[in-house]
């Protein structure tokens, strides 16, 4: 049987954690940061947790783990 093939967008997007938790970066915050308030900016700073609702879909697109 071949091996399977990752989808090359999880592999930029996602990164897994020791526990097999999935973090990735947040949205809207690379451009058109001046019509956002202060707030906004910092609270979607750094990374989060992916919802538990999403990780089976986003795990079932890299068969093999990330690295």
């Amino acid at each position: 049987m071949p091996k399977l093939k990752t989808k090359s967008g999880v592999k930029k997007r996602f990164t897994l954690t020791a526990t097999g938790k999935l973090k990735h970066g947040v949205a809207g915050k690379r451009h058109r940061l001046i019509s956002h308030n202060g707030k906004y900016i910092r609270q979607n700073r750094g990374t989060s947790v992916l919802s538990a609702a999403d990780t089976p879909a986003v795990k079932a697109w890299m068969p093999y783990g990330l690295k």
